[in-house]
């Protein structure tokens, strides 16, 4: 009888091993055949939607929004095979109470990050310009002579051709014509007003860095990368001053 036993127990020792293996091995990705371009098509519709997905449930846990994604792909299974457990109508529900929930956190957390960029900018003005070399204008303008150049300067109507370099305060570049490897053309006066201010102190030749309170930038606006009340950081050098006149005679 105890032998009996002993031996159950050493078969339901190895059953449950097995057991296990097969679980990690079911758990292992299938190896994908992706030979023929419906195959490529297939896997990058669901690669394309993934994709998304991570991102976005990403986006929402970091709103405190953490979304089940054991039942995220049981409704995306369900739904292929037309056997979806909530009719259009609940979906249509759940759905819109969950994007009303997510925009209310998005505008609390957009409000909360103003206040602190508005507040770490004003620090950082006030520890930039107790430094050596830089000048602060009435405005609130903060630049730092790199090069000086001895070419004409232009004025607010003046189209200029510079190259330049913006970033964050924590260092994030946000936009670089020295990236793109070629110059920006603008009028002055259709530029934010740091720029407008600081670009016609600038002779032709010079490099000067800018740092830019969120006031004579973007404000209260989040501006694709560029968060609300940002103070701003630019390298600018002033390339030219085009003479339209000129250049369309050439």
């Amino acid at each position: 009888m105890k032998q009996t036993i002993k031996l159950s127990l050493v078969a339901a020792a190895v059953l449950a091993l097995t057991a296990c293996n097969q679980k990690a091995e079911e758990q292992k990705p299938a190896e994908v055949k992706l030979d023929t371009e419906l195959q490529q098509q297939a896997y990058g519709i669901g690669a394309s939607v993934g994709t998304f997905l991570q991102k976005d449930l990403a986006d929402k846990k970091e709103l405190g929004v953490e979304l089940d994604q054991e039942l995220l792909m049981r409704g995306f299974k369900d739904a292929l095979a037309g056997n979806a457990q909530l009719d259009e109508a609940k979906i249509r529900e759940v759905l819109t109470a969950l994007d009303t929930s997510v925009r209310e956190k998005q505008a609390v957390k957009l409000e909360e990050d103003a206040k602190k960029n508005k507040a770490e900018g004003e620090k950082h003005l006030a520890e930039n310009a107790k430094k050596e070399g830089v000048t602060v204008t009435e405005s609130g303008l903060q630049y730092e002579v790199l090069t000086q150049g001895d070419g004409a300067k232009p004025t607010a109507t003046d189209k200029v051709s510079v190259h330049y370099k913006g970033t964050l305060l924590d260092g994030t570049e946000f936009d670089s014509s020295y990236s793109r490897n070629e110059p920006a053309s603008f009028y002055l006066n259709q530029v934010i007003s740091g720029w407008t201010e600081g670009v016609q102190l600038m002779n032709v030749g010079s490099k000067y860095k800018f740092t830019i309170p969120s006031e004579l930038a973007y404000g209260e606006r989040n501006i694709g990368s560029i968060p609300a009340n940002s103070t701003l950081v630019f390298e600018v050098e002033l390339l030219d001053i085009v003479n339209e006149e000129a250049a369309a005679a050439e």
